[in-house]
């Protein structure tokens, strides 16, 4: 194991000591409630990077955990009044760590499935075998994401029954992992941008125009962070932005839904109303938003890194969100959203399978 060097925290140092320690990120950070440490608050973590920066703090197992149990939620930055980039402090802190070698067993193993298979989950078939369409030359095509692909994949064959529904001329993809899951956990960008080119190469090979996605982790991906070092010659659209410039004659259903806000779709993307527009082209529907909604919404536990790594408080922070919906059905729009609170204990529907459903 390498010496560790906090090469990548100090670019982030000038943020660190932004942060007053008012102690008010507390009041959201979904890992703080379930933990109720402060070292598992946005606060916490950031004193525990500069500790790192100035050498007083050593990289042992209690600072990792500190450092991966956070979501990347983005709700601490939205209430802090010096807008310390919190996420950026973690992400680059993870880069540091596994720069000199350290990674946890569990996120090793993912990334190691990553590099041999091309998704988190070491399937060897590939997405268009797996969802029985051969790629072919389209202006449109549909990414759908390793979860959508291998775990939830009643999302992306949803998805694809609209499409056909909607008389579109699509095409699946050639599509390896986008790179989300190893950014997050903190692989370095000499691995991701070389993953981003042969995904941007793949679907501009098809004379692709617009690509859709269903992950909010893979749209974030595309739309933030491709952008920085490839340049990309279609345009992106999540599903829901997709879905709500459609005309869409949809069946009545006399339910009230409550809709449940992605972090990397909403906070990150910026991505609010699209998914309740949809919502409210349903006759008989009643859209009900959960106390905390949009800005605000309270994050399912998944994301980050934080599911694969520590399922079981993953799964107490998705019971937490829970406890605020009151509606007959909860509706998001992400397959890790969809598989995290499931594990809470919900009966939880991806947008695009409503969709089809109604369509």
């Amino acid at each position: 194991m390498k010496d560790f060097s906090a090469e990548r925290l100090r670019e982030t140092e000038q943020a660190m000591l932004t942060c007053t320690m008012c102690g008010f990120c507390k009041s959201v950070c979904p890992s703080f409630k379930e933990a109720g440490w402060d070292t598992s608050a946005a606060r916490g973590r950031v004193l525990l990077s500069y500790g790192l920066v100035q050498g007083d703090l050593e990289p042992d197992d209690e600072v990792m955990e500190s450092l991966y149990s956070c979501t990347t939620c983005m709700d601490c930055y939205r209430r802090c009044p010096s807008k310390v980039d919190v996420v950026g402090i973690v992400e680059n802190a993870r880069r540091d760590l596994v720069a000199s070698g350290r990674m946890l067993s569990k996120h090793r193993d993912v990334v190691a499935k990553v590099r041999a298979h091309g998704n988190p989950y070491g399937e060897e078939m590939p997405v268009p075998e797996t969802l029985g369409r051969e790629p072919r030359p389209a202006k449109l095509a549909y990414f759908s994401g390793c979860t959508a692909a291998y775990r939830t994949n009643e999302i992306s064959r949803a998805m694809l029954s609209i499409l056909d529904k909607l008389g579109e001329d699509f095409t699946l993809l050639d599509e390896s992992c986008c790179g989300s899951v190893m950014g997050r956990i903190g692989c370095p960008d000499e691995e991701l941008v070389p993953m981003m080119r042969v995904n941007v190469e793949t679907i501009a090979a098809l004379g692709v125009e617009t690509l859709l996605l269903s992950c909010a982790g893979c749209y974030r991906m595309f739309k933030e962070d491709y952008p920085r070092h490839v340049k990309l010659p279609f345009q992106v659209m999540h599903v829901s932005e997709y879905l709500a410039s459609q005309d869409l004659a949809l069946r009545p259903c006399a339910r009230s839904i409550a809709y449940h806000d992605p972090c990397h779709l909403g906070r990150h993307a910026g991505v609010y109303d699209a998914p309740r527009d949809v919502i409210r082209m349903i006759p008989e529907a009643e859209l009900v938003e959960m106390p905390n909604s949009r800005e605000q919404s309270r994050c399912c536990g998944g994301g980050g890194g934080v599911r694969s790594a520590y399922p079981e408080a993953a799964g107490r922070m998705a019971s937490a969100r829970l406890q605020e919906m009151d509606a007959d059905l909860l509706v998001t729009a992400c397959p890790f959203c969809v598989t995290n609170l499931r594990a809470g204990g919900a009966e939880v529907m991806d947008l695009t399978v409503l969709v089809d459903k109604l369509l």
